[in-house]
């Protein structure tokens, strides 16, 4: 029979994860008892682990990990995948938004014949803000990046024992989980599910986290801020280049002396400030690649229960 693994990173979700266990647990057993739970405490401040610790104790099918500190939902998800034995394994938000009564019909979906099965959320149940903020970050990745990732896409799904043996490969310092997965071109299908509101507490995504996210992710995947950069200063050339020819004609047809210097001055600064942001777009890029090069782990586990 196969083993079916569900691996759910967790941050400060100490009031979460007894209903979370019980329901996923309840879930998993409709499908099989061979099962296993891995929990990634991505650096809580809270009892979050404490909570783990005594669930734990009470099922040896419930496995854990914790950080030494908060490395990011991606990196927990990733940790999770190294750890988990499953021949189908279950990614999932612990917040309970994702709900785990939706795995038996994700599972149902993969054993049709795909690798991968999204968990399609239909009316989300965030913020305006929150909602607002997803829709501009999507479509800004499938623009730099050509990808057509769906937004209505989160973290929730299945996946084959096969994906998971090719994620462990992929090894850069820049994680994106659903980016990774959809790279790498399995059969996919998804399924339209329900999308809850939060069982309790509030979610760790603020607007400064989900805005560096955003850039990490779309450095990682696109060098098209570059090509763009590339592009926007030959047309600013090509306009200045223009502008100078007309001047200069101006003042031969009519001979007047050539004025403009506010206007000189204004372009000056213009494309000076064009040039430091091309440059900036140039280092982040640099750096990037050179904490590539640092070769450091992904993540670092603290403690671990039942592993």
């Amino acid at each position: 029979m196969a083993l079916i693994s569900t691996v759910v990173p967790v941050y400060n979700e100490e009031a979460v994860l007894p209903e979370l266990f019980r329901r996923l647990s309840t879930s998993l057993e409709k499908i099989t008892d061979n099962y296993e739970i891995v929990l990634v405490d991505d650096g809580s401040l809270d009892n979050t682990w404490s909570v783990v610790e005594g669930l734990c104790r009470n099922d040896r099918r419930l496995r854990a990990l914790r950080f030494s500190r908060n490395f990011g939902q991606h990196y927990s998800i990733t940790a999770g995948l190294d750890h988990c034995d499953g021949d189908w394994v279950v990614v999932m938000d612990g917040d309970l938004q994702d709900q785990p009564e939706e795995i038996v019909n994700l599972y149902a979906k993969a054993l049709e014949g795909y690798d991968v099965v999204l968990a399609r959320r239909g009316r989300r149940r965030d913020a305006p803000l929150k909602r607002f903020m997803s829709w501009l970050f999507y479509g800004v990745f499938n623009y730099l990046t050509g990808m057509r990732y769906d937004g209505q896409v989160g973290n929730f799904r299945i996946v084959s024992r096969q994906v998971v043996d090719n994620f462990r490969t992929v090894r850069e310092q820049l994680r994106f989980f659903g980016g990774l997965v959809d790279w790498m071109g399995f059969p996919t299908a998804s399924i339209p599910v329900r999308h809850a509101e939060r069982f309790a507490g509030q979610g760790a995504y603020n607007l400064r986290r989900l805005w560096h996210l955003a850039q990490d992710v779309i450095i990682a995947y696109s060098d098209k801020p570059l090509r763009i950069s590339v592009r926007f200063g030959f047309f600013i050339s090509l306009l200045a280049f223009v502008y100078g020819v007309y001047v200069v004609g101006h003042a031969l047809a009519h001979r007047v002396s050539v004025v403009g210097w506010s206007s000189l001055i204004a372009s000056v600064y213009f494309l000076a400030g064009i040039i430091i942001s091309i440059l900036g777009i140039i280092g982040i890029y640099l750096g990037r690649t050179f904490d590539e090069t640092k070769k450091r782990p992904l993540y670092v586990v603290r403690d671990r229960r039942n592993v």
